[in-house]
């Protein structure tokens, strides 16, 4: 016989049963102004949305979750009465021996008695995951009691966190770092960080960070070279051709054919016996481009007849030198450090926190990167860790994830878009990665402009609050049918707090996020103050010379 429950408050009555989800009548005890009820010195309100109840009849014992209350009016001897009503989604049973295990197999009939759920039933559901301590907060109905995740399942199958802007994404994301280092000390992340949100500046120049200054590795795209031939063909063809210029397709065939060229030749030099158009060894882009511009103007026959490329590239051409003018991207096309392919080594330490200052996490700040470039730079960071990881012997001991901010501007949903190389590769980590110990974690405000196959890919989804009715119904469609009501409350959710699904918790958790210690930089301008105590004047002319340099001064 299954015990009774540790609380054994019986709170409600089964009235309906249906595969997806169950109504159960409040009893009269509870259907008052004030229905609090005290569960192991807790003081709880009888049907509280994100609540769990046990359904108990007989050797079943079904845990369920509350995730809407509504009041039914009637007439009788003159009075006007009611009937409260719960609908409860059954997330798991709750064995003879006080295990919990996820799925309904055996249904309760109407009529079964609901009872509030005491502590044993809150440790018989969560503390399968409790010998990690990986914990990331409280249980937004149970504050005393803290949520540990499963970091295998978040870290080694993907995951992604959802919420709409200024539902505390950053907040999210930093505390879940600070407590996944202080879980897993040799932990390995590199994050790409748009907006310098975790590692910026200050006026005096000085790095500051909202992690531990010894485990963190702040690198300055910008700074940093992240030279042109380390890019893949599919990236260097994002980079400097238009996919909607009608002669495309033969730039691209003819820079396939250059690189090969340029690339065997290096091969040659360094004593490489086999190359490929994506081996990172270094060519010179300026002869890629006196290729280009030699067979564009060719003329055979003293110059009576013309070659068979004339004039196919002169779109390439414009948009290579207008680049290479470009001095936002001399970063990438101007490299000063790494012009010898020996270099790669150099950068590749600096990335996965094994240069000369050993770090847990990189912080890769591109909010000074051109926007229009980010998405190519992204798909690079994302590549080098791939391919370091699928060359490395050591994969299984030396696991990297990479935390993707803002990953709907360069994974993005559309297909044939000018982002289409970097989606490809970000969308091959996803499918590929986990089994070279690379994975990602996506962070999103907007879920239906991120790429299907990336969201496809992950296991486990951190919502916060979303309002968007579009965004609300994908992440519907992300979870289990019979979970899926549970994504209504996503409207409800406070700052910081978050939805948990998936495979890293033992089933869909309501939890209040730690607040993050330091917490991340805020982008958000306080209109009231500057507006009541803002400067009466500006230095205009710095501001236009940052702006004609390209310049971007910390706040």
């Amino acid at each position: 016989m299954t015990s009774s429950p540790s609380a054994n408050i019986l709170v409600a009555t089964l009235t309906e049963v249906r595969g997806n989800g169950m109504e159960a009548r409040i009893v009269e005890a509870y259907a008052t102004d004030n229905p609090v009820l005290s569960v192991g010195g807790e003081q709880l309100l009888a049907g509280q949305l994100g609540a769990y109840l046990l359904i108990q009849q007989g050797d079943i014992a079904v845990l369920a979750l509350v995730f809407k209350m509504w009041q039914k009016d009637y007439f009788a001897d003159g009075q006007r009465l009611f009937d409260r009503f719960v609908s409860l989604i059954p997330v798991g049973e709750i064995q003879a021996d006080g295990t919990f295990l996820r799925g309904v197999r055996h249904y309760p009939t109407v009529g079964a008695k609901v009872f509030a759920v005491g502590l044993r039933e809150i440790n018989a559901i969560f503390s399968k995951f409790r010998h990690y301590e990986f914990f990331i907060g409280q249980l937004a109905n149970h504050h005393d009691y803290h949520l540990s995740l499963d970091p295998r399942a978040l870290f080694g199958r993907h995951f992604a966190i959802i919420g709409q802007s200024g539902s505390g994404k950053s907040w999210t994301v930093t505390s879940l770092i600070q407590h996944t280092i202080k879980a897993m000390p040799k932990t390995h992340l590199i994050m790409l960080d748009l907006h310098g949100e975790y590692c910026w500046k200050d006026a005096q120049n000085q790095v500051q960070s909202a992690f531990p200054a010894e485990i963190v590795n702040y690198v300055d795209a910008m700074e940093m070279e992240m030279p042109y031939w380390m890019m893949s063909y599919a990236e260097l063809v994002d980079l400097f051709i238009d996919r909607e210029d009608r002669g495309a397709s033969m730039q691209m065939a003819f820079l396939r054919e250059v690189l090969q060229q340029l690339k065997r030749k290096e091969a040659k030099q360094i004593g490489l016996s086999t190359v490929s158009i994506d081996t990172p060894i270094y060519f010179s882009l300026a002869e890629m481009y006196m290729q280009f511009k030699n067979a564009n103007e060719e003329r055979k026959d003293f110059g009576k007849t013309q070659g068979a490329l004339y004039g196919q590239f002169d779109e390439f051409l414009v948009r290579l030198q207008s680049r290479f003018n470009d001095v936002r991207y001399d970063f990438l096309l101007k490299p000063k450090k790494r012009t010898t392919s020996a270099s790669l080594t150099d950068l590749l330490r600096q990335f996965i926190g094994l240069g000369e200052k050993k770090a847990n996490i990189t912080v890769v700040d591109l909010s000074s990167v051109p926007t229009d470039i980010r998405p190519a730079i992204s798909a690079q960071v994302g590549r080098l860790a791939y391919e370091f990881n699928y060359w490395n012997p050591q994969r299984r001991e030396f696991p990297i994830t990479l935390i993707c901010e803002e990953a709907h501007a360069y994974i993005p949903r559309e297909h044939g878009g000018k982002f289409e190389g970097t989606k490809k590769m970000m969308e091959r980590i996803a499918k590929e990665g986990r089994k070279y110990g690379v994975s990602i974690g996506v962070v999103s405000q907007r879920p239906t402009e991120l790429s299907e196959t990336m969201l496809s890919q992950c296991s486990s989804f951190i919502c916060l609050r979303t309002t968007n009715p579009d965004d609300q119904a994908y992440i519907k469609g992300l979870v289990p049918e019979a979970e899926g009501d549970l994504t209504d409350i996503l409207t409800s959710l406070g700052r910081g707090e978050a939805l948990v699904l998936g495979e890293a918790a033992p089933l869909p958790t309501r939890v209040q996020i730690y607040r993050p210690n330091p917490e991340p930089k805020s982008n958000d301008v306080d209109y009231y103050s500057s507006w009541r105590e803002g400067p009466e004047d500006l230095d205009v002319e710095k501001i236009v010379h940052y702006w004609r340099t390209q310049t971007r001064k910390s706040d």
